[in-house]
């Protein structure tokens, strides 16, 4: 127990010289577009791959909330300056849902073969995350009924796909995570008051018929 609280200790007081880089993409996403953001636990600095919070088999490791909760993320500038004033290293993370998008994510290779198949659609597309295992495609704040009825209207969904709703939550750019930096591969447009996401339909009608056409159907990761 002392050797966990001790980890949670050099986590949460790492006072180096940080990037300056998170703080103002924070105050972007919180003020600009008022998107509740919080600072994500860190990687453990002596293993990237590793999480620095207690569970020894975490799976998204540096890119999900742990002190605070999900619950206290925030608009608030005062709010996101202490956090990262004290934290300057820590993952943006957003709390998806209520006034901010959803995302719909899979795989980084079938996302970037599916992105193709809808370029060539035609079909319009909000800003696009991606990590090195991961690609999260923003979308429209919707509801579990909204979502349950999609779902429920297809005759196949990839397992591979996951979905951010209310209650969950992405990493955003410039984060660094355990699996490696977060990055735009579609990022909003310049001077965006708040940018533009598709709903959650289209996306999800596009992609599931991206990855049946191609023959993706990767396993969930």
């Amino acid at each position: 127990m002392r050797e966990i609280l001790g980890r949670r200790r050099r986590l949460l007081s790492q006072h180096d010289d940080g990037r300056p880089e998170l703080i103002e993409a924070a105050l972007t996403y919180a003020t600009r577009w008022r998107w509740p953001v919080l600072p994500g636990v860190a990687a453990d600095p002596r293993a990237r791959s590793r999480c620095g919070c207690p569970d020894p088999e975490c799976t998204v490791p540096g890119a999900h909330p742990f002190d605070p909760g999900l619950l206290a993320a925030t608009t608030d500038a005062r709010m996101v300056r202490w956090w990262w004033a004290n934290r300057p290293a820590a993952p943006i993370v957003l709390a998806t849902g209520g006034s901010a998008p959803c995302a719909v994510s899979l795989p980084a290779l079938p996302a970037a073969r599916a992105l193709a198949a809808l370029d060539r659609a035609g079909i319009r597309l909000g800003p696009v995350v991606a990590s090195p295992s991961r690609w999260s495609l923003l979308v429209r704040p919707y509801t579990m009924e909204q979502l349950g009825e999609l779902l429920y209207a297809k005759d196949f969904v990839p397992g591979s796909l996951r979905f951010h709703g209310e209650g969950g939550y992405i990493a955003l750019p410039p984060s660094e995570t355990g699996p490696g930096d977060v990055r735009w591969e579609r990022a909003p447009l310049p001077g965006s008051s708040s940018p533009w996401a598709p709903d959650v339909e289209a996306v999800v009608d596009a992609v599931v018929d991206a990855l049946t056409r191609t023959g993706v159907s990767a396993p969930e990761l």
